[in-house]
């Protein structure tokens, strides 16, 4: 039987038993509305191994939420939301819920990659690997979408996406990222640069402010800017955005928006702490600013349980949640999604309805069957292994045949590692001639807000294997000795041409 984990945080620092710890988060679900009547909850084995927790503390957890009236067990048939449970959270939210940051007239108004020579190792893009996507399975999958449905299947699907794979994609953000989402407040959309297109375009005005992370994702502020907003960019540590920064920033100006890649920040791949997480999104609710919260490969986490969205806390009613499928399914399935709170989410969908109202019926059935079947989920858990393995191989890689050039952290998610380049290395020439030897890298100059050029590279391993990646290294190796070569080369030949004009003279 296919189930997505359970994804629910414990600490026991705090002096609450874990049993009570678990009994209040699975309570605190059912009452947002993340858990619903008669869902069923993972069988005490299951979930204590998933927690790494004694069996009798998940027993003890169920029992205590029997006591209460929330949980009910069938003998031999397993544990599940009380049809009685109370009213889901989000139908009657407090005030102090609502969104705080007011909604405003709408307002109308990508880099371009070079294709490089045949044969040229990529470790700039951080693409999946579509050698292992399942295109059989897909097709299959495909195929009975449109028998099942028949012609239906080739009319639209509605603006904010077929039912069929809201509701899927609605259970499975909710089982394993803490959402309280369902199908009413999920909207699928070509890719999350629609996705971040609409909000930017239902959010702002000309001159809005809006802050971004000093190392970013440019396609989002190009989509950002072409909404008119104003933006500001501040600087990223260890755990990720500068909250200090911002407060001090709240000071003086007045901030419309905050967008951020929390986990698995892009492009340094750090992971925001979960106290930074809270304090922005009180500092959120405070000065009514809205949060987009960009998590575009939450599923590849390869070390401990990944931190749950800024969304799926407390004070996350000023969260608009946009993610994408296309890292776990391929770029040219481009599935995006956004949640959002419900008097937002309606003028997203007004919004959506008047620029894009078809949606594509048949692949989202597809998809949906994917989800459906058990599918998405083994091939997710591939993926996860293959590039935990990449992960791994490539830091070894870049260790043997770079040396002291790169300095870099194994990253405990994502896709892509985030090295320091040595002082000494020019990072231009360094890629030109990686170019050469058919490799392709850029330094972190793309990714600055500034342009400016950055000692640091984004090299990814999601998009070979061990082998290409090993020769790609080799292949970085060979070009940074170029480029030092000519470097030397370059300077004897300014000092003969020094030492001649002075003998001249």
């Amino acid at each position: 039987m296919r189930r997505w984990e359970l994804t629910i945080t414990l600490d026991p620092t705090r002096e609450l038993p874990l049993f009570l710890q678990l009994a209040r988060a699975i309570a605190d679900d059912i009452r947002r509305g993340r858990l619903k009547p008669g869902d069923a909850l993972p069988g005490s084995r299951e979930l204590a191994k998933c927690l790494g927790v004694n069996r009798n503390t998940v027993v003890a957890s169920y029992g205590e939420l029997a006591a209460e009236g929330l949980l009910r067990t069938r003998t031999g048939g397993g544990t599940f939301v009380d049809g009685s449970a109370p009213v889901p959270f989000a139908a009657h939210k407090p005030a102090a819920e609502a969104p705080t940051y007011t909604l405003t007239p709408l307002a109308y108004a990508s880099p371009q990659v070079r294709a490089p020579p045949p044969g040229t190792l990529l470790v700039s893009s951080s693409i999946p690997d579509v050698r292992l996507f399942p295109t059989a399975v897909l097709a299959r999958a495909f195929r009975r979408a449109i028998g099942q449905r028949g012609r239906s299947m080739l009319t639209y699907a509605g603006p904010c996406g077929h039912p069929r794979l809201r509701t899927e994609l609605a259970a499975m953000l909710a089982r394993t990222r803490g959402l309280p989402v369902s199908a009413d407040n999920l909207m699928v959309t070509h890719s999350v640069e629609q996705g971040i297109d609409l909000v930017a375009r239902m959010l702002l005005q000309p001159g809005d402010v809006v802050v971004v992370e000093a190392f970013g994702y440019p396609p989002a502020w190009s989509v950002l800017k072409l909404a008119g907003a104003r933006l500001i960019p501040l600087p990223l540590d260890e755990d990720g955005l500068d909250i200090d920064a911002l407060e001090a920033l709240l000071t003086h100006q007045r901030v419309r928006a905050v967008f951020l890649t929390p986990h698995h920040q892009f492009p340094t791949t750090v992971v925001m702490s979960q106290a930074r997480r809270m304090r922005l999104a009180r500092l959120a609710l405070k000065h009514g600013f809205a949060i987009i919260e960009d998590d575009y490969d939450h599923e590849f986490h390869y070390a401990g349980k990944p931190i749950l969205p800024i969304a799926s806390g407390a004070g996350g009613a000023n969260v608009i949640y946009v993610g994408s499928l296309s890292n776990l399914l391929a770029p040219g399935i481009s599935t995006g999604f956004v949640i959002a709170p419900a008097p937002v989410f309606e003028r997203l969908a007004s919004l959506r309805a008047a620029c894009d109202a078809r949606g594509d019926a048949a692949m989202e059935c597809a998809i949906a069957e994917l989800f459906e079947d058990g599918e998405l989920l083994r091939h997710m858990r591939r993926m996860r292994r293959v590039y935990a393995a990449r992960r791994d191989a490539l830091a070894t890689s870049l260790t043997r045949h770079l040396g002291s050039a790169v300095a870099f952290r194994i990253p405990d998610g994502g896709m892509a590692l985030w090295a320091r380049v040595d002082d000494n290395i020019d990072m231009t020439a360094w890629s030109r001639a990686g170019e050469h030897e058919g490799v392709q890298f850029f330094g972190a100059g793309c990714y600055d807000f500034y342009h400016r050029e950055q000692p640091f590279l984004r090299l990814s391993f999601s998009y070979h294997d061990e082998t290409e990646l090993d020769e790609a290294a080799q292949r970085m190796a060979r070009a940074l000795t170029q480029s030092r070569n000519r470097r030397v080369g370059m300077t004897r030949n300014a000092t003969i041409r020094n030492t001649h004009a002075v003998s001249s003279g």
